[in-house]
């Protein structure tokens, strides 16, 4: 495996929580930040290709006879932003 290096800049809050979850696995905060980012992409990515599969051949203009039907009525209070 090819390794390199890169500067990682954290908030502080981050970084401490990062050390304490690493100390806590008992591996380094290395070791550990690798393993976050690694976990991240393997989410991103399976996300994007389920996405991708669902999506099929549509298109956004697939969704204009949806649009066309919806109603025009005031979204219900709990739904609202205030």
């Amino acid at each position: 495996m090819t390794k390199t290096s890169y500067p990682l800049k954290l908030p502080a809050s981050v970084k401490t929580a990062a050390q304490r979850l690493a100390r806590e696995d008992g591996v380094s905060l290395n070791q550990w930040i690798s393993v976050a980012v690694a976990e991240k992409i393997g989410a991103v990515e399976t996300a994007s290709e389920f996405l991708r599969r669902r999506q099929g051949s549509a298109t956004p203009s697939d969704l204009l006879p949806f649009l066309d039907n919806a109603g025009n009525e005031e979204p219900a209070t709990e739904d609202k932003f205030e």
